[in-house]
């Protein structure tokens, strides 16, 4: 069998297949809620046949947003909006879902990327940005606000609430997005943290806040749901984050109840350099799932079929979870099973598209057409 197509588990969740669709910020909602372009995107992303899809980053507060268009779930009007596409895909669809929640900080209010995605500050439509410190991602960005502790606690417990909307709504997976240099991974880089209190300064400190919100939210979080976190590996930058920290924060997550964790890397300054190619980051995956024992998801210009089927084979992650690729190729795990072997579940509608030399793809050798 086929490691790819073979079946896994996240916590209690169970998986037919290991491909992972990843979070991808759209840029469409409307004050934080979903609409029909959601419901076209990760409607025909869910007749994929990968596992287990991620919504985007979903923001637990407004001013947790990276830009106007992102999603929320902080209110009802962004509950029950997020809860039409859900249905949708439910209707349909035996794919897992999973939401990312997390919170931007001083990455908060930047205009779409194909608006140029640099910050917009308040006196032009933006907001004002929360941080651990009042440093900006940017020299010729106003600094954000540093978080006192009734902003802490306000944070923490958006994070709290917005999970508990989640469970409503009926999500099969949380991933907490501790990476990509927003607030939650700002605490935890020394580039972006120097704060001067309980919550910043050594590794224990800098880990504090972060860990506080997993603990928070899974305290909430049924047995049925599997809870994990998505991290930046490294910062690319001297002096930055860097896998040795990851790998005791991972542990520490560990303790608390982590189920999966989510090896991306980068994001949190301007000065980072990093080396990008296939599997440029699946090394970081490798470490932590050896050193740590969690399941692993790895992520990073994985493209082809054979190259995720090699990564499992030799034990580097999990898990492999597709963003630019999926989009390029909504049938991507279709077309990989056909050259791996394996099988995917498809909806009824499509099961006639079925190649003759792949009669067994989709798990079923008759139509019925008469």
């Amino acid at each position: 069998m086929s490691h790819l197509f073979s079946p896994t588990s996240v916590g209690n969740v169970q998986l037919s297949n290991r491909i992972v669709i990843a979070p991808m910020c759209e840029y469409s909602a409307q004050d934080g809620c979903a609409n029909d372009w959601h419901m076209i995107h990760l409607g025909h992303l869910a007749l994929s046949g990968a596992a287990l899809m991620f919504t985007e980053a979903t923001a637990v507060e407004p001013d947790g947003r990276i830009s106007p268009g992102d999603l929320g779930l902080w209110s009802d009007e962004t509950e029950a909006a997020l809860g039409r596409v859900v249905a949708a895909v439910r209707r349909y669809s035996p794919i897992k879902l999973g939401i990312q929640l997390g919170h931007a900080g001083r990455k908060a209010s930047s205009a779409e990327p194909w608006n140029g995605g640099q910050l917009v500050p308040p006196s032009e439509g933006g907001w004002q940005g929360w941080a651990p410190s009042a440093i900006a991602h940017k020299a010729s960005e106003p600094p954000p606000h540093a978080l006192d502790e009734a902003g802490l606690a306000r944070v923490r417990q958006a994070f709290v609430d917005s999970a508990r909307r989640a469970i409503r709504l009926g999500f099969d997976a949380i991933e907490l997005h501790a990476a990509h240099g927003y607030l939650l991974h700002q605490f935890l880089s020394p580039i972006a943290n120097q704060r001067q209190d309980a919550y910043g300064g050594s590794l224990e400190n800098r880990m504090r806040f972060p860990l506080e919100v997993f603990q928070a939210v899974r305290e909430v979080v049924p047995a049925s749901m599997a809870l994990g976190v998505r991290v930046s590996a490294t910062d690319w930058v001297e002096g930055g984050w860097d896998l040795e920290q990851t790998i005791v924060f991972a542990g520490q997550l560990k303790e608390r109840g982590c189920e999966f964790i989510d090896v991306s890397s980068g994001g949190v300054s301007s000065q980072q350099q990093i080396p990008v190619a296939p599997n440029y980051q699946v090394p970081f995956a490798a470490e932590i799932k050896r050193q740590v024992g969690m399941p692993t998801i790895t992520v990073g210009l994985i493209t082809e079929a054979q190259q995720a089927e090699d990564i499992l084979a030799q034990g580097q992650a999990d898990m492999v979870a597709l963003a630019r690729g999926i989009l390029y190729d909504p049938r991507w795990p279709w077309h990989a099973a056909a050259q791996l072997g394996g099988q995917v579940a498809a909806p009824h509608q499509y099961w006639r598209s079925q190649p003759r030399e792949f009669k067994n793809l989709f798990g079923e050798t008759h139509f019925g057409q008469r």
